[in-house]
């Protein structure tokens, strides 16, 4: 019953700064098929304890393919290391995996919508981690600054096993973010703002972390 144990425990709580830069390409190919296919590369540093260190790093590569216009599957491996203090004891992990994009364009907003699932393999724990995550997300830009944009997005973990020996399958983490974003130019953009991340945590209080968020994507 580790879930009402943990909500009777008081908060950790943490400031942290995340910089995330991904970049999506096309081929490029005039072959039919080929040219459907994507690219896609992530990094990410996260420092955590009053952003005085490195808690968290991150590498995401993956590959693609554009079912529509609006619509795209994808598959990929992910290599994270874990720190103080999101963790008393750090770790790496290696992930596999796999989401369904969805973006929808009108002259008032973008809304995109990220379903992913993974599987974890952690360090030291023999158990596979199944894991899923929904991303909703929106963009307003904004009419007096045409290359500004308001941006929010809310982003729900949910845990599909019992993989740390306790009952940790249901809700892990949830994230909401609200900030403005730029457009540098036709390729790139960047999104600054808050972040508030909390974490479902067992035989320790569960995590909360305010973050100044700073994200640059490239589409090529």
């Amino acid at each position: 019953m580790g879930w009402p144990k943990n909500a009777e425990c008081a908060l950790e709580r943490d400031f942290q700064s995340w910089f995330n830069v991904t970049a999506t390409a096309k081929t490029h190919s005039t072959d039919k098929i080929l040219s459907r296919v994507r690219y896609w590369l992530e990094t990410q540093e996260r420092l955590g304890d009053d952003s005085s260190r490195f808690s968290q790093i991150l590498v995401r590569p993956g590959l693609g393919y554009e079912l529509t216009e609006n619509l795209s599957i994808w598959v990929g491996y992910a290599w994270i290391y874990t720190g103080k203090p999101n963790t008393a004891n750090p770790f790496e992990e290696d992930r596999i995996w796999q989401q369904l994009l969805w973006t929808k364009t009108n002259r008032y907003l973008t809304f995109t919508s990220r379903t992913r699932t993974e599987q974890r393999f952690l360090e030291n724990n023999p158990k596979t981690a199944y894991r899923f995550r929904e991303l909703i997300k929106i963009s307003v830009p904004l009419k007096q600054y045409a290359k500004f944009s308001f941006v929010t997005s809310d982003e729900l973990f949910l845990h599909k096993n019992n993989f740390v020996g306790t009952n940790s399958r249901g809700f892990d983490q949830n994230r909401f973010f609200i900030g403005l974003g730029y457009k540098i130019n036709p390729i790139a953009t960047t999104e600054i703002g808050y972040m508030n991340q909390y974490i479902r945590r067992f035989g320790v209080p569960d995590f909360l972390a305010n973050i100044a968020s700073i994200n640059f994507s490239m589409n090529f």
